[in-house]
């Protein structure tokens, strides 16, 4: 009797996309030569389908609301960025380099969870006596916190469906594997399944689910980007200055991306940083170098003040280059343009540095006035006035436009010390301002002359 041949197909090995037959160029992300082969198991039960009741077809009518109940973490910094805190069923993808303190993040924010429901933390990396010592040095211990060190989905499924833990934690998702997937742990393959199941039991059964991933020398997190899709939270934690930590959300569909959660590591794990308003300028005494300006950003629903760096020098070639991992290059080059076009001061035979102080990562528009200033103090050599600050939105014409959130802005600015403003127009969010009166400027040309048309004192 004939054997019965074993199907098979292709899979990127970038982005998981599965084809019958195989392709030079994946279709899903573009990549060339990415697709391998895999055979398809002849008899696999799906170990969810061993707990899982089918679904049934309903009228949209009839679905009853209720409403998003949300739970702390009792780490408020991490409760900002999740929206106000966990949402029963929501699976939270946490990405970070190795050894920022992802792991130490998510056992403090187990230790709290735990005080009211049962923690299982799950490590394919760790044993138990390495968690151990860690949660030592953290001061954490709790009788409903359970370690669980274990890889395989099937047991993984099988332990939670005996212990029902409210919060589970796996450690990380590149360990994760199933006899079903293959034999090798981490290929696009295993990480699709077995986050699948983990996510589809959380959902089921009201829990909340962590998956911890590490990152590419890119930035991004390391595993297929279907991963990113089937979870409801995806936040990354950054280095920000040596032990300054940055957690902030980049999908969160149960709240905004624009918070940011900010933490100091030391000896005793992760502390909170209460007031950052002034946390990314630098301590100087007397004038500020030329090249340099502070501006007020809008982080989430908190006002940071960050200290803009600028340098330029002449082209080592015969095309000038934008050096700029802080703020993105195409709006540095886009600024420099706009001087170049109004103010007649030449940058394209210029290399163009741009940083932020204590390694921060601007997105905002309304740093974009500060980097114009920033920038021609830098090209001319004239220094920006110590107590001013500036914001505003550059346009292609050269004017400049009014930010949101002016009375936060100044407020934060103000209790910083700093006496001088400059803004786009007049505006009734300047009133509880107390310093010297605002400095108004409709377009480039006119703020570069108010700012530096002024005696430098020296």
């Amino acid at each position: 009797m004939a054997k019965a041949k074993s199907k098979s197909v292709f899979y990127c090995s970038s982005c998981g996309h599965e084809e019958p037959k195989w392709l030079g160029r994946c279709p899903g992300c573009g990549e060339w030569n990415s697709f391998k082969e895999k055979v398809l198991p002849t008899a696999a039960p799906t170990p969810s389908g061993l707990f899982e009741e089918a679904a049934v077809p309903q009228k949209i009518s009839s679905i009853i609301l209720e409403d998003v109940t949300r739970q702390s973490t009792g780490i408020p910094e991490a409760d900002q960025v999740l929206g106000g805190g966990l949402v029963e069923g929501s699976a939270v993808l946490l990405g970070g380099e190795p050894g920022i303190g992802k792991s130490t993040l998510m056992l403090q924010i187990a230790m709290m969870a735990s005080q009211d429901r049962e923690v299982l933390y799950i490590s394919g990396e760790e044993s138990p006596r390495q968690i151990k010592l860690r949660a030592n040095r953290l001061g954490i211990n709790s009788d409903k916190l359970i370690l669980y060190c274990e890889s395989r989905v099937e047991e993984i499924l099988r332990t939670l469906e005996e212990r029902k833990p409210g919060l589970v934690v796996m450690d990380s998702i590149q360990t994760i594997q199933s006899p079903s997937q293959g034999m090798v742990p981490g290929t696009v393959n295993q990480l699709k399944y077995g986050c699948f199941e983990l996510i589809n039991w959380v959902r089921k059964r009201g829990a909340v689910l962590f998956l911890i991933a590490h990152v590419t020398k890119d930035g991004a997190i390391a595993g297929p980007k279907v991963i990113e899709h089937m979870v409801d939270t995806v936040l990354y934690f950054d280095h920000s200055g040596s032990e300054l930590r940055v957690l902030r959300a980049t999908k969160n569909r149960f709240g905004s991306v624009d918070e940011v959660g900010l933490f100091q590591m030391g000896s005793e794990g992760l502390s909170q940083v209460s007031h950052p308003e002034g946390l990314f300028l630098e301590n100087r005494e007397g004038e500020l170098p030329p090249g340099i300006s502070v501006a007020p950003v809008f982080e989430g629903s908190r006002v940071l003040l960050v200290e803009i760096q600028s340098l330029t020098v002449p082209a080592k070639g015969a095309v000038s280059r934008i050096f700029s991992d802080r703020v993105e290059g195409s709006r540095v080059s886009r600024v420099a343009a706009i001087m170049e076009k109004h103010l007649g001061i030449k940058f394209s035979d210029q290399d163009i540095y741009i940083n932020v102080a204590g390694g921060m990562k601007i997105a905002e528009i309304g740093m974009e006035l500060p980097l114009a200033l920033a920038i021609y103090s830098a090209r001319t050599g004239i220094r920006i006035p110590s107590d001013l600050i500036a914001l505003g939105e550059m346009s292609l014409t050269g004017e400049i436009r009014p930010v949101p959130q002016i009375r936060r802005r100044l407020k934060a600015a103000e209790e910083m010390g700093f006496k001088r403003i400059l803004i786009p127009g007049k505006s009734d969010e300047t009133q509880e301002w107390t310093g010297s009166p605002p400095i108004i400027a409709k377009d480039i040309k006119e703020a570069i002359k108010q700012v530096f048309s002024a005696p430098q004192k020296h």
